[in-house]
């Protein structure tokens, strides 16, 4: 007799993922594709919209033949996705009018830029917890109006709709009857007001964006509608749908107010509950919905770096130091901490709390005796350091969370989190499911089909897998961070 099963759809930035849970919340299995990442010009960063659907559906499909399943033996699916990534297309098609354009992007620079005023910043500050910065959907949408041919006046005659993945991959799976997007993703568009719950008309019309492309925003946990019976077998409910940070902070059940998870993907994100208040951030981080259960929306504060697992991808491709990842918690475990070399990842700019789309990248402090190990530890602490930055702002802020849950790639390097918990003077604790992500997007579905009960009854499926206590003295760590924080301010001169 067949298990039932809950279907989580990973698409991240450098490939998508296909999970089976079991009802239990254990993983059972899983397929994963790496894509294309495209780099037309500096500072651009595109996929190809083809490859982000075609890799979902081959994922989903292997982990179906995988388990011997069929459509029906799965009750709901959860999608989480990649955020901000702007797609465009022909609702009648289906078919982008350009390429997705990745969250990383940094083309709008000037066109943010030009529209800056202090009332500008303020007044988007104040609807959408967010900063006027190229990272965000919002420009990325007036670039594709502006530089594809017609797109101004399709878009204005109601012809074309607007998505980050989540939408997109859901229209796919729809056959184009569903356009849809959930609270925490509209909440990364600069164009939705997180206190009303709405889009906003003052922003469309900054943006000049017209309100016929956007997508109606859902709870994240909801009935989204059916898959067409042609891409997976059957018609299987979509019931669960979460930004990538946000849907780990459900899956690390952080549901408690100053509970806080980091992320160490191809990016990394420090994210904490702050409950039904929207925290203003004086720091320079952000305020986002951290989730939406049945009308009731729960916040966060989040700081945003951009560059974690992508510096060891570039250590390993650009630089050729590795052969993969995996080689760098051998090769540095005899590497002082205090070796005096620092990797600042600034390729596409600095994110929080720095906001600087113009700094770039520099690796300070080599001397004869550095090599190979000297600096793929200053790409692996560059992480850690940019992590205790986002820290320090939340202190500023008043909030400091003496316990932090890890997931991602990069956090089965024990090295890692060893200097993690070190850098940032706290806690850090690795759970026994590091796809943590992928279960808060089937957590949500799953309590939408009524295979859980609460986030309470959730929270009792958490388990810690390994802690980290630091180490390091209070001098020490000081004496560490002011060294980086003398190397950041070498990259923004």
């Amino acid at each position: 007799m067949k298990k039932s099963y809950l279907l989580a759809i990973d698409q991240g930035t450098t490939s998508s993922r296909a999970i089976a849970f079991t009802t239990e919340g254990k993983t059972a299995a899983c397929a994963s594709e790496e894509f294309t990442q495209h780099y037309p010009e500096n500072g651009w960063v595109e996929h190809n919209p083809d490859d982000l659907w075609n890799s979902v559906l081959r994922t989903c499909r292997k982990v179906m033949a995988d388990l011997n399943i069929t459509a029906d033996d799965i009750i709901a699916i959860g999608i989480t996705n990649q955020r901000e990534t702007t797609l465009v297309w022909d609702k009648k098609t289906g078919k982008p009018v350009y390429n997705a354009i990745v969250w990383q992007d940094r083309r709008t620079t000037a066109y943010c830029e030009s529209i800056y005023s202090s009332e500008t910043e303020a007044l988007i500050n104040a609807k959408t917890g967010l900063l006027l910065d190229p990272y965000f959907s919002a420009s990325k949408i007036r670039w594709i109006l502006d530089h594809v041919p017609d797109a101004k006046q399709r878009a204005a005659a109601g012809e074309l709709a607007f998505g980050t993945v989540d939408s997109f991959l859901l229209w796919q799976l729809t056959n184009g009857k569903v356009h849809r997007t959930d609270a925490t993703n509209a909440s990364r568009t600069m164009l939705f007001d997180i206190h009303h719950q709405q889009w906003d008309d003052e922003l469309l019309t900054l943006f000049d964006i017209p309100k016929s492309m956007l997508p109606e925003v859902l709870d994240s946990s909801a009935d989204f509608g059916v898959t067409a019976a042609e891409c997976l077998g059957g018609e299987i409910p979509v019931y669960g749908m979460a930004g990538d940070q946000q849907a780990a902070l459900f899956g690390h059940a952080c549901f408690d107010q100053g509970m806080a998870k980091s992320t160490y993907g191809t990016g990394c994100f420090l994210m904490l509950n702050t409950g039904d208040t929207a925290l203003k951030s004086t720091n320079r981080l952000l305020t986002t919905v951290a989730y939406r259960l049945n009308g009731k929306v729960t916040y966060a504060i989040e700081g945003s770096i951009f560059m974690a697992g992508a510096t060891m991808q570039w250590i390993v491709e650009g630089l050729k130091l590795l052969r993969h990842a995996g080689e760098s918690e051998a090769i540095v475990k005899d590497v002082p901490l205090d070796h005096g070399v620092f990797l600042v990842p600034s390729f596409t700019g600095l994110g929080a709390p720095y906001w600087d789309p113009n700094a770039r990248g520099a690796i300070l402090g080599l001397t004869r005796d550095s090599g190979i190990s000297t600096i793929v530890a200053a790409a692996l602490q560059s992480v850690g350091y940019q992590t205790k930055d986002l820290q320090k702002a939340m202190e500023r802020d008043g909030l400091r969370p003496k316990v932090l849950r890890v997931d991602g790639g990069m956090v089965k390097n024990n090295w890692v989190l060893s200097f993690l918990a070190d850098i940032l003077g706290a806690v850090v604790e690795r759970p026994q499911v590091i796809e943590t992500t992928a279960l808060g997007a089937v957590y949500l579905a799953g309590l939408h089909a009524g295979v859980f009960h609460s986030t309470a009854q959730l929270a009792t499926l958490w388990h810690c897998e390994r802690r980290f206590e630091p180490s390091l003295c209070t001098e020490q760590r000081n004496h560490l961070y002011a060294k980086w924080q003398h190397a950041v301010a070498q990259v923004r001169l």
